[in-house]
């Protein structure tokens, strides 16, 4: 006979007064905690869908009208809202967005397997203080690296553009990148290594056949961690560029901060939602590999 899994439930243990008291408790504290994370979001939403009027009249909190509701708001913000003397809405800065993004992710993705590689599986003097130096990037306050970063970027003559953010946000995110991967292949067994060079297999093969293929969890992990870092990232990006050249984060600082005329507020809760789409997207579709992965590499 097949025996049925039954979900292990906490709060089942007691009379049945106090599990009916426990579950309120704990599911109205979780409901509570939930609606104040989402409160934000839902009025921001809903004032994407109201004329200015409106939004004057009776304040952020209220629901639209259903004769007044529009998203011509949402289609002024993307292509014909003036920022920073342009009326070109949000839509290049998007692009600029993804231009450093993407390949700021995948290199520091990569620079972080190699690195994480040779410091788990390959010892040589100092190891140890290289790692150390390495990750003490993580806790460094990226506000004491700007006056380093403008000197380099303007010695590179990569200053306000995206290729030098490219290389500002690759450069940052190699120290988690590398603390991520290399936690993770320690727990990659050392005698799979030592078969694999006894059978004559190089650094860069056993690179290729047995690390990669074992790291899809953690990859998954460093990529969802660095976009979502580099997409919300906005110091950088207000600090290295200006004008056309700036990531949409820094846009949107713009936005809600340029002129003393009469503000859009409709316009710009537009704009906000559609500068936080692509990482809640990351979040929706990866956010449970990215807890796999980090309990992967916790328990091996």
């Amino acid at each position: 006979m097949a025996e049925t899994h039954q979900q292990f439930d906490p709060l089942s243990t007691g009379s049945r007064g106090r599990q009916i008291t426990a579950k309120s408790i704990v599911y109205g504290a979780l409901g509570l905690f939930a609606l104040i994370y989402i409160a934000p979001l839902l009025i921001i939403l809903l004032n994407t869908l109201r004329p200015l009027d409106d939004i004057v009249r009776t304040g952020f909190i209220a629901l639209p009208e259903a004769e007044t509701a529009s998203l011509k708001y949402w289609a002024e913000a993307w292509g014909s809202f003036c920022i920073g003397g342009t009326c070109e809405g949000v839509s290049r800065f998007y692009k600029n967005s993804l231009l450093m993004t993407i390949p700021a992710t995948v290199l520091s993705t990569m620079f972080g397997l190699l690195n994480g590689y040779i410091l788990s599986k390959w010892r040589f003097r100092y190891d140890g203080w290289v790692f150390g130096l390495i990750t003490l990037g993580v806790f460094m306050p990226q506000q004491m690296t700007l006056l380093p970063w403008a000197w380099m970027l303007g010695k590179l003559g990569l200053s306000n553009t995206i290729a030098g953010l490219v290389l500002v946000h690759t450069v940052q995110g190699i120290s988690f990148t590398t603390l991520f991967c290399r936690n993770y292949f320690v727990s990659i067994p050392d005698d799979l290594i030592k078969a694999a060079r006894i059978d004559g297999a190089g650094f860069w093969r056993i690179f290729r056949r047995i690390i990669l293929p074992l790291s899809p969890p953690i990859v998954i992990v460093t990529v969802i961690w660095q976009f979502t870092g580099i997409w919300n990232e906005f110091l950088f990006g207000t600090v290295f560029t200006s004008g056309g050249n700036q990531p949409i984060t820094s846009a949107i600082v713009a936005f809600s901060g340029s002129g003393t005329g009469e503000r859009h507020y409709n316009v710009e809760a537009a704009a906000v939602i559609m500068a936080a789409i692509p990482p809640l997207i990351i979040y929706v579709v990866g956010g449970k590999y990215f807890v796999r992965g980090l309990t992967q590499g916790a328990v091996k």
